[in-house]
């Protein structure tokens, strides 16, 4: 008896806990990041759009301490354009849930605003001037965006990893009617837990070793985008072995 053919969304899925982790690393990264670009760029956020949206407000109404609108601008402009990218790299067709072979690609490709953003970052020592935080606020921003729109098509409910809103929204309904599983429960708690000792680590290293602190993301997200490349490939080695040259498993 024949089982039924290996399915490419089978072969390219990360288990559930695999999964989750990875998410975790990519919040935490958010959350580093966050961090640094408030305290060191000009106090305008990277990857929380929210924020920025509520800063341009501010900035319209005229507020005195709020944030420049050129910085704003760039950060949400950069950010819809990381967006717009990914979309492009992981198209509609490959949102089934699953971590596809596209999505480590677009994750994979965000490490390039990340790698210039370090290269700009220590050619100015760790003290860009205005101008150059703008460009550095917009290689992070792109790089989020394009994150933010890599996990959106994984429809994992309540985690976004560049924003708490939702996840907090999710985990207390949950409490008033108890309605997730603790995987769910887990995961969602997870992903406040890493966004904190993201901004955290981010702060720390910023105020104790400047220079690198925007290392801690630029390596978190090479490590997730890593593992999730060798689990893919070791998942597609597995399945392919175990198929006849017909495409289907061997017979028992």
């Amino acid at each position: 008896m024949q089982s039924e053919p290996v399915t490419k969304s089978h072969d390219q899925a990360l288990g559930p806990r695999l999964r989750d982790l990875l998410l975790n690393g990519l919040t935490a990264s958010s959350g580093a990041i966050d961090a640094i670009s408030f305290l060191a760029l000009g106090k305008v956020f990277s990857a929380f759009m929210t924020g920025n949206i509520a800063f341009f407000g501010l900035r319209v109404a005229g507020a005195s301490h709020a944030p420049g609108g050129v910085a704003i601008f760039v950060s949400m402009a950069a950010f819809a354009v990381g967006v717009y990218l990914t979309t492009r790299i992981v198209m509609a067709s490959e949102t089934s849930g699953t971590w596809s072979r596209r999505v480590t690609v677009a994750l994979g490709l965000s490490l390039i605003p990340h790698a210039v953003f370090l290269a700009v970052w220590f050619a100015s020592n760790g003290q860009p001037s205005n101008d150059v935080a703008h460009l550095l606020l917009g290689l992070w921003a792109i790089a989020m965006g394009m994150q933010s729109a890599a996990v959106r098509t994984l429809h994992v409910d309540g985690v976004f990893t560049t924003a708490a809103t939702a996840t907090i929204i999710f985990l207390v309904s949950d409490i008033a009617n108890w309605s997730a599983t603790v995987r769910e429960r887990r995961r969602l708690a997870g992903v406040l837990a890493s966004l904190f000792v993201g901004a955290t680590a981010g702060g720390l290293l910023l105020v104790h070793a400047h220079l690198y602190a925007p290392v801690l993301p630029f390596v978190m997200t090479v490590l997730t985008v890593t593992t999730a490349s060798i689990v893919l490939r070791e998942k597609t080695t597995v399945g392919s072995s175990t198929q006849s040259p017909h495409g289907r498993f061997a017979q028992n």
